[in-house]
């Protein structure tokens, strides 16, 4: 009667371990599966640290609105009766800062531009606008998709023609300007080194009111369509 029990005992001891080791293994291969299938994703490719890209935006940037922050600073949401159409083209060197991270749909990457751009005015008093900006972009990328959805911001400064000065209404106050651009939209990636991107930018260029008073600094608010081609450059993963 003394040696059932003992039986028994052992018998347990012995089967809790076996259960404990078929769980370990389930977890272990669950785990790997999930690191597999997030390796898997052709994106970490196109999206890696420290790369490299040289890009080319252009847009077509017609419709005038009022200052976007006016009601912020406690000014009257207008524009001025001057239309101007902006045509800028940005030549950017993009730098990925860091890999693919972060959950759902806020998974993604972020690069930083640095920019030259060169920007006609076919509508307008002032003839061109030439400027340096800086940028980062936020790309939204999930597991294998070839469209990415993206926004940025840049900014900088810059020269243009001003015609204020001169007494022409509504123009520009100073030769000497600042700019910012904001944007969104998606990015279409034929491989890891050729995508091309199309979306809507607002642009706003002023002088930060340094020529006031002696000229009025009413500034270009525009917005419209845009388009780039991206190239990577040097070895790629």
């Amino acid at each position: 009667m003394t040696i059932r029990p003992l039986i028994c005992g052992t018998l347990t001891l012995l089967c809790l371990p076996l259960h404990s080791i078929g769980q370990d293994s389930q977890t272990q291969a669950l785990i790997e599966a999930s690191h597999n299938f997030e390796t898997a994703d052709s994106n970490r490719k196109i999206y890696f640290r420290h790369k490299l890209e040289l890009s080319l935006d252009t847009g077509w940037l017609p419709n005038n609105i009022p200052f976007i922050f006016d009601p912020f600073m406690g000014q009257k949401w207008d524009r001025t009766p001057l239309d101007y159409t902006l045509v800028p083209v940005i030549l950017s060197l993009r730098w990925h800062w860091g890999n693919i991270a972060a959950p759902s749909f806020i998974r993604g990457n972020t690069d930083l531009t640095f920019s030259g751009s060169y920007t006609v005015i076919p509508r307008g008093p002032e003839h061109l606008y030439a400027a340096y900006m800086f940028g980062v972009r936020r790309n939204f990328v999930q597991l294998n998709w070839r469209v990415v959805p993206y926004v940025e911001a840049r900014g900088g400064v810059g020269y243009a023609d001003a015609k204020g000065p001169y007494g022409v209404p509504w123009a520009q106050g100073q030769d000497l300007t600042f700019n910012f651009i904001l944007s969104g939209g998606v990015r279409y990636n034929f491989n890891p080194r050729y995508s091309i991107s199309t979306g809507i930018a607002y642009m706003h260029v002023s002088n930060a009111y340094l020529s006031q008073p002696k000229v009025t600094d009413y500034g270009m608010n525009v917005y419209g369509r845009t388009f780039g081609v991206n190239v990577g450059l040097g070895k790629l993963q």
